[in-house]
């Protein structure tokens, strides 16, 4: 299993926080994911492509900007 972290510089509140959690829920193949509004990252662990991960990331309407 892996876990990436992604910087989401967009993430400002609870309804980002919510709009990035239900977007990757629909992912398959993510075990969990964590999105922490102060630091803007979103944390994700499963078996997921990294394309898929952006993509979702992306139709809630926010953008990755690294990940690690």
């Amino acid at each position: 299993m892996t876990t990436r972290t992604y910087s989401v510089p967009g993430i400002s509140c609870g309804h980002c926080k919510a709009a990035i959690e239900g977007e990757l829920e629909g992912v398959g193949g993510i075990e969990s994911v964590v999105v922490d509004v102060d630091a803007k990252t979103v944390q994700v662990t499963g078996e997921v492509t990294e394309d898929a991960v952006r993509a979702a990331v992306d139709e809630a309407g926010y953008e990755v900007a690294s990940v690690s």
